[in-house]
Formats: structure tokens, sequence, C-alpha cells
């Protein structure tokens, strides 16, 4: 590795660290926000909060490396045209390969990085946050069931206790169940505790009274008891089993599924996901030969960069709008398929064909070759 390239490389490399780091914080907040209600509503810790964000954080990767790359590399060879170096070692003879050759390392870097993310990290961690939010909405023991508030359970149960002792014993439960419309009836128990049986959770009720009020009004019925349990599975609809969508299976499961497993619908987007994993890190590269083309190609501008760089940002918009708008049609129909491979190749081809022929020197040579002729 030349000096030159360890010279450009280094800048690129900085840049690259610095956007990435400053993309996942902004993303992270973002994404932080939907679970500010889990700490509010379930009381769950600052630790479990922290590990739901952060498992999020490896699938904005895979996006966030080829738009931190795109930018940096827009920068650094923008930077480099204005203070005069790229003119410097082009007259001194390095090519426009050599030039590109640091942006075209990092970027291959990145195609590993993102590589290891899209076929086994973010299966992983997808799959952890998965099982860690199933685990928050339905522990009732250590999330749902909470002292001091008021718990509801689906639609029609409500259950508040007043405190919980070290042996796990409730005390001061409250319950108000109105899963009958037609006849509510409220729940009161000096102490109790939370079973488990086969059907599902249940609250054991001790030296407690029940309060019955027919719907429309009527005499209110009480009724005492010595103990009384309150089913909580029809109210949660908690079965013990999780759905696992195709974002967390691993890529084996994925070539292996079959319809009849997932259902037509299921199935596309499942076959889909697989040939993303394989094509999403490629455009680390395509992003990259996009920036070189325009500010490499463009030659050196007294007046500035700016239409380089606008027409940079432009076709990596539209590039990154063809692959999201083919992936939907690949999923309506999966003989489009191939067309993620060419979304994702198109760039890349491209790219590699404009630095060998870059247009504004193909124009000075027939310029010459026009004003030799007249000569």
């Amino acid at each position: 590795m030349t000096g030159i390239t360890r010279y450009i490389l280094r800048q690129l490399a900085v840049g690259m660290i610095f956007v990435s780091l400053a993309l996942t914080c902004v993303l992270w907040l973002t994404q932080s926000l939907r679970f500010i209600e889990l700490i509010v509503t379930k009381g769950i810790s600052v630790g479990i909060f922290l590990q739901l964000t952060m498992l999020l954080m490896p699938t904005f990767l895979v996006v966030i490396l080829p738009i931190s790359l795109f930018a940096v590399a827009l920068f650094t060879y923008n930077k480099l045209n204005s203070d005069r170096e790229l003119v410097v070692l082009r007259a001194a003879g390095v090519s426009d390969w050599a030039l590109a050759r640091p942006a075209l390392v990092l970027a291959g870097m990145a195609v590993v990085t993102g590589y290891s993310l899209a076929l086994w990290i973010i299966p992983t961690s997808v799959q952890h946050f998965r099982e860690l939010q199933w685990s928050i909405r339905n522990d009732i023991t250590n999330v749902l069931l909470q002292e001091g508030a008021f718990n509801k359970f689906g639609e029609g149960l409500t259950v508040y206790v007043g405190s919980r002792t070290a042996e796990g014993e409730l005390l001061g439960i409250l319950v108000h169940d109105k899963r009958n419309p037609d006849k509510p009836m409220t729940l009161m128990a000096a102490r109790g505790a939370l079973v488990f049986t086969e059907t599902g959770p249940r609250i054991l009720m001790v030296s407690g009274n029940r309060q019955t009020l027919p719907r429309g009004g009527g005499q209110l019925s009480l009724l005492h008891f010595d103990s009384y349990t309150v089913d909580l599975a029809t109210a949660t609809g908690h079965n013990g089993d999780r759905y696992r969508d195709a974002r967390e299976r691993s890529v084996p499961e994925l070539l292996t599924v079959t319809e009849a497993e997932l259902g037509a619908s299921e199935y596309r987007r499942a076959k889909v996901e697989l040939h993303q994993r394989f094509t999403s890190p490629l455009y680390n590269l395509g992003f990259t030969l996009v920036a070189l083309v325009c500010l490499l190609g463009s030659g050196f501008d007294r007046r500035g960069q700016l239409p380089a760089i606008l027409t940079a940002i432009g076709l990596m918009i539209a590039v990154q709008a063809g692959a999201l708008g083919v992936a939907n049609l690949a999923t309506s129909n999966l003989a489009l398929v191939p067309l993620l491979y060419l979304a994702a190749a198109l760039p890349i081809a491209g790219g590699v064909w404009f630095i060998h022929h870059p247009p504004v020197r193909r124009l000075r040579a027939r310029a010459r070759l026009s004003a030799g002729l007249a000569a």
C-alpha cells in the first residue's frame, strides 16, 4: 500500500467512524422513544431498556454503513479536489484507479462487515430482541403485575396489588372483572398469590369477597370466600407460542422453509429476506463507486464541485429507491427476485466502467483531437 493510498484511506476511515457513530446515536435515540412506554407502564429496568434498544442497532448498521461511506467519500474527495491535491497527484501520473483505491479498500471492508451483520449478527440479535420483548409482555410475575398500580390484562380485567412480600405473597388485592359484560364483578382479598397451572397463570385470593351487580341495576350480590381463583390466561391470550418472522431466521432456515409451513405471503417475504441478505452489503461498494465516479470524473473546477455532489446524491437516492422498489415487487412475485441482484450490481458495474472511461477526459481528448485536425 503506497503512501498516497494510506494518506487518503486514513482520512476516509476516520470520517466514516465519526459519521457512523453520529448516525447510530441518532437512530438509537429515535428507536429508544418506542420503549419509553415499557418503563412507564410495565416497570422494566434501565438495564433491560438499554438491552432492548442495543439489540436493534445491528439491523440499522446495514443501512448506516453504505450511507456513511458515501458521505465520507464525497466529503474527502471534494476536499482533496478543493485543496488541489488531486490536480497535483494527476500531474504526477497517478491514475483514477490509484486515486479510487483507498475508498474501494474501505468499501471492501464494509462489504465484509455487512455480510457478517446480514448473515449472522442481525438474525441472532433480532431473535434475542423478540424473545426479550415477548418475555416482557408475558412475564406476569416480573413485569405486568406491579405493586401499587392498576394492571390491565387484555380487555376487561384489571388487577391492583398493594404490596408483595419477599416470598412472593400478594397483599391487598383488588380485581375488577368485566369480561362478561352482563355480569361484571369486583373481588377483594387481604392476601393471595400468583400461581401457574397447565392452563395458564391464575391469581389465588384468600379471605376476601366478591361483589356482583347485574347489568342495568338490581340488588348487589355479596359473597364472602375463603379462597378464590381468577384466570389470567383468557385475558392475556398467552398460549406459550411465539411466531418467528423471516428477519430472525437463520440462512439455513430460510433456504429450507416451505410455503406450506409459512403460508404464501410469509413464504415470499422469507425468500426476499434471504436474497436481501446477500445483496444489501454490496451497496457499500455501489454507493462508494457512485461518489467516486461523480467526483473523479468531473475534473477540477475553480467554482467548486457542487453540481458533481448534487449529481452523486441524486444517483445514490435513485439507487436506494430502486432497491426498495425492487424488494417490494419481489415480495409480490418471486419471479422478480433476480432484479434484487441486478439493482445491486448496476451501480458497481457502471462505476467500474466510468472510472475506466472518465467522461471529462473523453471530452478533453476529443477537443484536443479536433484542435489538432483543425491545425
